[in-house]
């Protein structure tokens, strides 16, 4: 594998450390989460109280804490081992079967008896949080228990490329916890990256990475990262405070600003296009930085990859986790041009939507030959967008718009229309299928909403039994009066 210049932050040179992700070994140490999701809508006030009345519609659980950094490892290709603490109760019963799904995770659970597992429930409306229940006790772990931590991290470290203390503030990372980890992981030669919640960061001595938000290098150092400059000047502070080898302050919708000794300071521009929820981000950005310093990037290049990481994260609802493939599609579309990167193939729509579904985000479908787009696309478009969280558009094929259409069509060709397809606000991906039905296409994406217009019958519309099955719904669009390709055709061709 080409090695590139180690401050070679080009998409092209990033893209490189993603073969070696697959061979990355990391080790999460810290508080362990469960993570419960309770969505759906409110429609009244409660008569008991000025409070909304939430509908349940849909629960989900996902690992939180220390634990989404583990997953976030695993997503992005790597092999993770993850120790931290749990109680006797049903909660660290639901963590372990989770764990038992992932073979990417070897999950280390120490019990303690008496004590909670962490648990934190959002209650979640029309992708707005309206209430978070926190379950949990936040004293240190007893000395029996960090002996047991200390075992655990002693059998793991030897394969590890990378140690990540995730630290939540739930007890799990005592000072002589993190004393002996930073120094198990010295002698081992194994660099150490500490995501901090404590108030001052001494406690986090010897590290090789801090990575406070804005807020956290803020309280800690007395100095608001507010700018680059001020980021920076923060930065320098936390790194002196816990004599770290580098500081990653990760500023949200600022981007990052990376200190290290000997160079000058990092300013990495964000990389979100749209923020849907920030819940934790940070931990991918760890998880990201992690897998890529033990692929053998270079600091700032894993830094780089991990912002393109965050960028992804906060696109999706609640806490979620990036694919490595989410990662190379980011890094492509910023090389590449974006009409390009919303033309996919059938695999690719596959994979794409799937991910949209993880992240809580509903999938509508419509399909055409969209020969000549008028007003009447551009509004029933708008309209098919407004009834999902994100839009797919399947394109007749040339050899298909021929046989339904006869031989003088498609004025423009399939590039061409899928270029323009792509290039319309209200889509967010577009691929070409060669059946004279797109039947296949929507078995094989299954999007939440069927989308056609009004001119069709609900038993006309192709596939919207397939969708209907798997519990998505038909939505049909009115058309509007007086614009047609067949039309725009015809004008175009009559005689003066």
């Amino acid at each position: 594998m080409p090695i590139p210049d180690p401050d070679l932050l080009a998409e092209d040179q990033l893209a490189i450390w993603l073969e070696g992700f697959a061979t990355a070994r990391v080790l999460v140490v810290g508080d362990i989460m469960l993570d419960r999701y309770v969505s759906g809508e409110v429609r009244r006030i409660s008569p008991e109280a000025p409070i909304p009345v939430l509908r349940a519609q849909a629960r989900r659980r996902v690992l939180g804490g220390a634990g989404n950094v583990a997953q976030n490892v695993a997503s992005l290709g790597a092999l993770a081992a993850l120790v931290g603490v749990v109680g006797d109760d049903a909660a660290a019963a639901e963590i372990a079967a989770m764990l038992a799904e992932t073979p990417a995770i070897a999950g280390r659970l120490i019990p303690i008896a008496g004590r909670p597992t962490a648990v934190k429930t959002r209650f979640m409306a029309g992708g707005h949080q309206l209430l978070r229940l926190d379950e949990e006790v936040a004293e240190p772990i007893p000395p029996a228990t960090e002996d047991l931590v200390l075992a655990a991290i002693v059998e793991a470290l030897p394969d590890m490329g990378v140690v990540v203390l995730s630290d939540y503030g739930k007890g799990v990372l005592t000072d002589r916890v993190l004393r002996a980890v930073i120094a198990l992981a010295r002698d081992a030669g194994v660099p150490v990256i500490a995501d901090p919640k404590r108030v001052q960061f001494a406690a986090y001595t010897g590290v090789d990475v801090l990575t406070p938000n804005a807020l956290e290098v803020t309280q800690a150092t007395g100095i608001a990262a507010g700018d680059d400059e001020s980021a920076a000047a923060a930065g320098q502070a936390a790194r002196a405070q816990a004599a770290a080898g580098a500081v990653l302050v990760t500023r949200s919708e600022k981007g990052m600003t990376l200190v290290r000794d000997g160079a000058a300071p990092l300013h990495v521009p964000t990389r979100a296009r749209a923020v849907a929820d920030v819940s934790g981000a940070g931990d991918t950005v760890v998880a990201a930085l992690a897998v890529a310093l033990a692929a053998g990037a270079s600091l700032p290049q894993a830094a780089a990859l991990a912002n393109v990481a965050a960028g992804i994260a906060v696109g999706k609802l609640g806490t979620a986790t990036v694919l490595r493939a989410e990662v190379a599609d980011a890094l492509h579309s910023h090389a590449a041009h974006a009409l390009d990167h919303k033309v996919v193939d059938r695999a690719t729509a596959v994979e794409r939507v799937a991910a949209w579904r993880r992240a809580g985000l509903k999938v509508g479908f419509t399909n055409g030959v969209f020969d000549l787009i008028h007003p009447g696309h551009v509004r029933s478009l708008a309209l098919a967008r407004a009834a999902c969280d994100r839009l797919v558009v399947a394109l007749n094929a040339d050899a298909s718009v021929r046989r339904l259409k006869g031989p003088t069509r498609p004025v423009q060709h399939e590039a061409a229309r899928a270029t323009v397809m792509a290039a319309m606000e209200a889509v967010d991906l577009v691929l070409l299928f060669g059946e004279d039905t797109p039947l296949d296409v929507i078995t094989a994406l299954l999007p939440d909403v069927l989308v056609k217009g009004a001119d069709y019958r609900p038993d006309q519309v192709v596939g919207a039994d397939v969708v209907q099955a798997h519990g998505g719904r038909l939505v049909l669009i009115p058309l509007e009066e007086g614009h047609s390709t067949t039309g725009t055709i015809q004008r175009m061709t009559s005689p003066k």
